[in-house]
């Protein structure tokens, strides 16, 4: 069930979700994971191989194999699987021929892909993931590189459980405790089971089993829950296990469940029964894995968290116990997930590699003990209870050859009842609640330990290679570069502004804590995006609240182009990466606007032929629209006025102000200024504050520091270039900032590194009505009303319309003369350029705060956002819309440093007052240099006609904190987290080198002389 898109504006609603926007540079790497396997499936008609992984990625594998060969047709009768290569015995291709190879993979997800089921024939692969998504990819569809999703969760998905391979539906569960029956081919939800008791938080699930017209679950809670998958009532549940169950299987008839627990036992239930029938205990750890395409259950494998493969037979036989299984393989690492086919066997681990393995005929009279075969093969009436004693057996010859036969030590016991092998484990009545530490070990042993099982199989038969994954990462402090470690131990650093998939620097092999220390600078900037490695790849989130918060020098930056910025100019980190990101939505917007201003040109010309030859140009009717003309007729007012920047005016960067920061200390004599606030940047700046441009300029013009009424021409604006004096928003534009601010939700943006190319896929029903409050809905016509204008206004298709509506004023207002777009996106002397690669994917995703997770909303390519724009217009957010087609970023208070400012020994004048304040506050970006300035200003007389060539303040003053020379470009957020390191006011001072003459500078011996006498009418008063 998909939400409907969240109100930004209006708080008619009582709960509201963010907007995530997960981008994914995906370059040309090889195929394959890069971090574990989950999930496993086969295509036995076209040997193809399916697995999903923890980085997202669902891949698919051509086995070049014959999976429909069974072991009989696989060898002869004087002729043993054992001695014959993966590739049957008539084939003339050798091992090399018959060897996996890489066909396609998709991002399918942005989280873990936790399981995967073939269905519909083999043609669609249904994946379900901890993004919270389930989706459906048709590889052999013309577009199957698109997964397209058909259902979401509120948590995590753990699996999935499908009735056949050829069944139109599949059931999906997870950690929200509901299971879902999906539609694929409608792409809808069927059914809902809540799982857990009503008031209860239990219920999670973790296995599911669909077969024989009945569903099962299983969970933490250790309960078997049986459920009929047409109703949704519960049929039964069973209690037995005492761990976590991960695995159930059905069989065909639909009245045996087969269950595997982290309890170290596999169940076997019977329904019609309502009890559990056996307790196998062929494992010593916890059992992770169960598979069998038998339609009894009569062979199943099982494989557990130490890394064993068992494979269990208990055809012919009268009960359980006398069956035999066998330790086929051992893994490094636990075995999540076991598949076979044909006459071999696939493991998933935690590894990105996936292992193939040979199977073991159980059937074959080469491959059973001879001592075991004539129990097996007796009648029931005559087979009697416990089989022979095996040292009193005579072991077959088979020609002198014991190599065909199934090794003595790969046998293990099926339960703790049987009597073969001889019981050389734990206490019967102690199996089922056994969970602690494993007892078998990998190490190898001989065979003559009868104890420890040896596998049949010591090395997999082929390994299909996976690839390297980021496992660890550390963000520096200059907030652009990250140092990622790989699951190969090889440390690269990114540059993630450059949104470009190509690592800055390799250093080999070795400790990331060891490299870190060595590239670190001492710098401060605030946190504008998240970094992550879940899925192997670098991944960045943005969020509305803090990803316009970090700014760069221009002069700073290392870049391809020569750009003529302003001195002193900053680059904004959230709004340089977004710009670029979605220029191909922009440019279709700037193409759309232009088709609508000449329609709308058209249908004012066409009007004007069908008026009377006396009629008015126009008629004055006082309305809304007019606010969009000058909108400083209401301050403060939520509608978005007219870009006013794009083209007439160039970007400013905004000065850097320095205000006394203790309040109410002024002076008659000595001006102090009028506002102990920093100005805000041009991008923090709200629109509704800028009611013209002239307005705005004054704003961003005149004295850096804003303190003094009397403006100083040494001391312009960063990026000003206006004389006339700023002044200070008052307070009642303070106030209606506060109450602005408070009403936007905050929302983010991701952007990751690696992988391949994606296709794009809307994951929202956009046709889907807007929820609205029921609130809402019982009001007056007027409230309901407002609250669908609001809702209209909630995305990039609300900011076009403010747009549109702009236009009509502009008509009214020249007659129709011509309308002058709108569209004023930023340009490169404000975000230089960036070209991040087209194959990037972009996601926008929605935040489910109850679940902790993220949902998406859609998906696509850099190069393809100009195809979606219609699907985008709606999901977009309007932040993002604002800043793409406006150039405006939401208003947020700008952080400041407080610091005192003082002479060094009292060399130099005193910038204090008359009350000797001397506390000052500015920007956290403020550079050192600025100060100086601020210094200069009040300690040096104004020159009527200033020198061109005259020394620079930065050049014959300098700044002292903790005895350290402060450089000139270093700001105070450094300045106070590397060099001051405390949290309380920055203690400054500031002296003369002495290459410049300062009316007013004394001597060492001077201010000893002072202060002697001072100190003697001190003690004359006394």
């Amino acid at each position: 069930m998909v939400r409907a898109l969240p109100d930004l504006i209006t708080s008619a609603r009582p709960t509201l979700t963010n907007i995530a926007l997960v981008v994914l540079p995906l370059a040309n790497s090889p195929g394959g994971h890069r971090l574990g396997v989950n999930g496993l499936a086969i295509d036995s008609d076209q040997s193809v191989l399916y697995s999903g992984g923890r980085d997202g990625v669902i891949c698919s594998w051509n086995l070049n194999l014959d999976l429909n060969r069974s072991f009989a047709d696989a060898h002869g009768p004087g002729e043993s699987p054992s001695d014959s290569t993966d590739s049957p015995p008539s084939d003339t291709t050798s091992k090399a021929a018959s060897a996996s190879t890489f066909r396609a993979q998709v991002q399918a997800h942005t989280h873990w892909v936790n399981d995967i089921v073939l269905t519909q024939d083999y043609t669609a692969l249904v994946s379900c993931s901890s993004d919270l998504t389930v989706k459906v990819w048709r590889p052999h569809a013309e577009d199957g590189h698109t997964p397209e999703t058909i259902g979401l969760h509120s948590d995590y998905v753990k699996c999935l459980a499908a009735p056949n391979a050829q069944s139109d539906w599949v059931a999906s569960g997870g950690l929200d405790r509901k299971i879902r029956l999906w539609d694929l081919n409608r792409g809808e939800e069927l059914l809902e089971i809540n799982v857990g008791d009503e008031g209860s938080d239990k219920g999670s699930i973790y296995a599911l089993g669909l077969k024989g017209g009945i569903l099962a679950s299983g969970g933490p809670e250790s309960v078997v829950r049986v459920w009929d998958p047409r109703t949704g009532k519960r049929i039964t549940k069973f209690v037995g296990h005492t761990d976590n169950i991960r695995a159930i299987l059905i069989n065909r008839a639909g009245d045996t469940i087969m269950t595997a627990s982290s309890d170290t036992t596999v169940k076997v239930w019977s329904v019609t029964g309502g009890r559990c029938l056996h307790t196998l205990s062929m494992h010593n750890d916890s059992v992770w894995s169960l598979y069998s395409d038998h339609p009894d259950l009569s062979v199943f494998y099982s494989s557990d968290r130490s890394g064993l493969v068992a494979k269990t037979d208990v055809r012919n036989t009268v009960d359980m116990d006398e069956g035999i299984c066998v330790a086929v393989c051992q893994e490094h690492e636990g075995v999540g997930k076991v598949i076979s086919c044909g006459r071999y066997i696939w493991t998933a681990t935690s590894s990105s590699s996936i292992n193939r393995w040979l199977d073991v005929d159980m059937e074959t009279d080469k491959q059973i003990p001879e001592w075991l075969r004539p129990q097996r093969a007796s009648s029931t009436a005559s087979r009697p209870r416990l089989p022979s004693s095996p040292q009193s057996a005579t072991p077959p010859t088979a020609n002198g050859d014991l190599k065909r036969q199934i090794p003595m030590s790969a046998i293990l016991r099926v339960s703790n009842t049987s009597a073969f092998p001889a019981a050389n484990i734990r206490d019967p009545d102690a199996v089922t609640v056994y969970s602690m530490r494993p007892l078998r070990k990998p190490p190898a042993v001989t065979d003559s330990d009868a104890s420890v099982p040896v596998p049949v199989n010591g090395l997999p038969d082929e390994s299909i290679e996976g690839q390297n994954g980021l496992i660890k990462h550390i963000m520096l402090n200059d907030r652009r570069r990250v140092l990622t470690l790989d699951t190969a131990g090889e440390v690269v650093m990114w540059d993630i502004l450059k949104v470009e998939c190509i690592p800055v620097k390799s250093y080999g092999k070795c400790h990331l804590e060891d490299i870190e220390p060595t590239v670190n600078a001492s710098e401060s900037f605030s946190n504008w995006c998240t970094v992550d490695t879940r899925t192997g790849r670098l991944a960045c989130v943005l969020e509305e609240n803090y990803c316009f918060d970090a700014e760069t020098y221009a002069d700073e930056l290392d870049l391809e182009e020569t750009i003529d910025f302003r001195e002193d100019q900053r680059i904004n980190h959230g709004k340089w990466v977004l710009r670029y990101l979605f220029s191909g939505l922009i440019d279709e917007e700037i193409r759309r606007d232009s088709i609508y201003r000449k329609s709308l040109m058209g249908d004012t010309d066409q009007r004007e032929r069908f008026q009377r030859s006396n009629a008015p140009p126009s008629i004055q009717l006082p309305s809304a629209a007019s606010l969009w003309q000058d909108p400083s007729i209401r301050p403060g007012s939520p509608i978005t006025p007219k870009a006013i920047n794009g083209h007439n005016y160039p970007p400013m960067t905004p000065g850097m102000a320095i205000g006394v920061a203790t309040p109410g200390l002024t002076s008659p004599t000595q001006p102090t200024p009028l506002d102990g606030h920093l100005l805000p940047t041009a991008e923090e700046e709200p629109e509704s504050d800028k009611p013209s441009s002239s307005y705005s300029q004054s704003r961003s013009s005149g004295d850096y520091f804003s303190s003094s009424p009397t403006p100083h021409p040494l001391t312009p604006l960063l990026g000003g270039h206006l004389d006339k004096t700023p002044q200070s928003p008052s307070d009642t534009e303070k106030e209606s900032h506060s109450k602005e601010s408070s009403s936007l939700f905050g929302k983010k943006f991701r952007y990751s590194f690696g992988g391949k190319k994606l296709g794009r896929s809307p994951s929202v029903d956009t046709k889907q009505p807007v929820v609205v409050d029921e609130k809402a809905e019982d009001s007056d016509e007027s409230k309901s009303m407002e609250v669908k204008t609001d809702l209209a206004q909630d995305n990039l298709l609300g900011v076009i319309e403010k747009i549109r509506q702009g236009y009509n004023a502009q008509i009214q207002d020249t007659s129709g003369q011509g309308v002058v777009t709108a569209i004023t996106p930023s340009m490169p002397n404000e975000t230089p350029v960036l070209k991040p690669p087209p194959n990037t994917t972009v996601i926008i995703q929605e935040d489910r705060p109850d679940s902790g997770g993220a949902a998406d909303l859609y998906r696509g390519t850099v190069g393809s956002l100009h195809e979606d724009a219609d699907l985008l217009e709606r999901v977009v957010p309007t932040w993002l819309g604002d800043l793409l087609l406006l150039n405006q970023v939401p208003f947020k208070e700008t952080s400041k440093v407080s610091f005192v400012l003082q002479p060094w020994g009292d060399l130099l004048p005193s910038i204090a007052n008359n009350e000797g304040n001397s506390r000052l506050n500015a920007n956290r970006m403020l550079r050192s240099k600025k100060i100086l300035v601020y210094v200069a200003e009040r300690i040096e007389a104004h020159p009527e006609k200033p020198d061109p060539n005259a020394l620079k303040p930065e050049e014959y003053l300098e700044l002292y904190c903790q005895n350290q020379i402060v450089p000139p470009t270093m700001t105070l957020a450094t300045l106070r987290a590397h060099v001051w390191k405390s949290g309380t006011d920055v203690l400054l001072y500031y002296k003369s080198n002495g290459r410049k003459e300062i009316l007013g500078e004394k001597t060492p011996e001077k201010v000893l002389e002072e202060k002697a006498r001072a100190v003697a009418e001190e003690e004359e008063g006394d």
